[in-house]
């Protein structure tokens, strides 16, 4: 869970570093993986629908949406449930996340869903994502995309719902930014300090300081952020080890159950062909 929380907020981060130097389209590898993240963490803990018979179907993240964000105004849920070429739900999951990206909503329709609790508790299992605390800082990072203009075309292969969504973590495992990027609020906050503590500035220390006590600052400011950025990816990878090792034991766990489910139908059978073999055998005798 940790782990697409911390692989959001770099995804983000990458978009906005991308969107600076080329338009943002289906073509965009950053694009791509910030899609997958955002269907995975809807996708969490998805409570399944229950049949006539009894079973449970899998649903999609847009069963959820198309319900909560009713009350979105001038939403897109009407329209995205009208496109011809969408037919699945998770098809129309992935489109409804390139309109909101493209009408800059995406942030107030997350907000709206997840402040609708009710409908929220009755879609989702307990300990998924949006049921918890990041997923309201996920909705405060979404408003940064809002100053990005997304091109996307609704008729492409990344609506395809037929295939689950894949996410790439080799960027974030060497993901770097610049100085002034990585922590923007750190530096705001130092120069309002800095402008409220004049005769504590080097500025103020006087003409021959200025430029080696800037150089200085700066370059420990960097060894800070290289420092920080080093132990967030390592808390990301352990936290990245640790969701594997959860995933491979509940595949461990599921294969023992399917395997089961096998033998007891294989027993189930051979009883029925035993009984119809005796039927059989039955009816020829009264022949």
């Amino acid at each position: 869970m940790i782990v697409l929380y911390f692989s959001s907020r770099f995804s983000v981060k990458t978009l906005i570093d991308r969107s600076c130097f080329e338009t943002i389209d289906d073509t965009s590898p950053e694009f791509n993986n910030f899609a997958a993240i955002l269907e995975q963490i809807l996708s969490h803990r998805l409570k399944g629908q229950i049949t006539w018979f009894g079973y449970e179907s899998p649903r999609s993240f847009w069963d959820y949406i198309r319900v909560a964000c009713r009350k979105v105004s001038h939403n897109c849920i009407c329209s995205i449930e009208s496109m011809e070429n969408v037919g699945s739900s998770r098809a129309k999951g992935r489109a409804w996340i390139r309109v909101a990206l493209m009408e800059k909503h995406l942030s107030e329709y997350i907000s709206t869903a997840l402040r609708d609790f009710k409908t929220t508790r009755r879609f989702y299992e307990d300990g998924a994502i949006v049921l918890g605390e990041e997923a309201n800082m996920l909705a405060g990072m979404l408003l940064g995309l809002n100053a990005i203009d997304f091109s996307f075309c609704l008729k492409g292969e990344g609506l395809d719902g037929s295939y689950p969504a894949v996410i790439d973590y080799t960027p974030y495992l060497k993901f770097t930014q610049s100085s002034d990027s990585i922590s923007s609020d750190e530096e705001e906050l130092r120069t309002l300090g800095s402008s409220g503590s004049e005769g504590s500035t080097p500025e103020n220390i006087g003409p021959p300081f200025i430029t080696d006590e800037n150089s200085w600052y700066n370059k420990c400011k960097r060894v800070e952020q290289k420092y920080r950025l080093a132990l967030e990816q390592k808390g990301y990878l352990e936290e990245l080890v640790r969701l594997r090792e959860n995933q491979l034991s509940e595949s461990v766990s599921q294969n023992k159950l399917l395997l089961q489910r096998i033998e007891d139908m294989d027993l189930a059978h051979k009883m029925e062909k035993e009984q119809l073999e005796y039927i059989i055998v039955e009816l020829q005798d009264q022949l």
